[in-house]
């Protein structure tokens, strides 16, 4: 076990990055826990409200992010200040991004439907950190070899290629497949060649005078999220707390 660790963590440097991998998550997961408590009026826990302003916890969490991060590229890779800095940026990262919705909306969201955008984040963030410490470089450099990666127009065409199908997943309306598939091209390749979702632009701009297409995207979108979508708001609801019912307009 002690050789496997030298060889796989600290020889290549991945001892910070697993440690901040480990802090955000917790981070996230202990965020979590005490919200759902203040929301519940259960413990000790209160929101900050200085002067009747609600301070946000991500706003301790950018100047986490901005402290880890400057000196997390000052000391290496290697070291005890390289491990504090990625503890100090896993802290803060997992704090902005549990209120990612809240940045993207501009709004206070949540405990909303579209407050579920911040567990979303947080579950692919974390994917991808698992990824990178796995061994998974982006756009499948670590697929070839010493040879290939010297040989600048093999590099350069493999790059170029998965990116081509990253950015083509995108454009189908599959944001999640595009970013795994940043590191994993296998995924991007499987985006891209099957239909965009209905809605997208590649749908907008490739489906308008192919109506069996239109048809086939929206059949498909459909028997995804029936079979999918219970399971999916489960997780999230598991890990992130149930959003708070929408409430609809008084009838009029």
């Amino acid at each position: 076990m002690g050789d496997w660790w030298y060889r796989n963590i600290t020889e290549p440097g991945k001892l910070p990055l697993l440690l901040a991998l480990l802090s955000f998550m917790a981070t996230f997961l202990i965020t979590r826990t005490i919200t759902r408590m203040i929301r519940a009026g259960r413990g000790p826990f209160r929101n900050i409200t200085p002067g009747g302003v609600h301070i946000h916890h991500v706003v301790p969490g950018v100047v986490l992010t901005v402290v880890g991060g400057f000196g997390a590229v000052g000391s290496g890779r290697h070291g005890l200040a390289a491990s504090v800095c990625a503890v100090v940026f896993g802290i803060g990262a997992g704090l902005v991004l549990d209120e990612f919705a809240l940045i993207l909306h501009l709004q206070d969201v949540y405990w909303s439907e579209q407050g579920r955008r911040s567990v979303e984040v947080v579950v692919l963030a974390s994917a991808l950190g698992l990824l990178v410490i796995g061994g998974f470089s982006p756009l499948g450099v670590n697929d070839m070899t010493d040879q290939e990666q010297n040989d600048r127009v093999s590099l350069v065409s493999t790059l170029f290629i998965n990116f081509t199908f990253v950015f083509i997943t995108l454009l189908k309306g599959k944001p999640r497949l595009a970013v795994i598939g940043v590191l994993v091209p296998f995924v991007a390749w499987f985006g891209a060649l099957r239909l965009a979702r209905p809605g997208s632009y590649w749908a907008r701009r490739w489906y308008r005078k192919r109506p069996r297409a239109r048809a086939r995207a929206g059949l498909r979108a459909y028997r995804h999220e029936r079979r999918w979508s219970r399971f999916d708001r489960g997780f999230q609801n598991l890990i992130g707390g149930t959003p708070d019912p929408e409430r609809k307009p008084p009838p009029s």
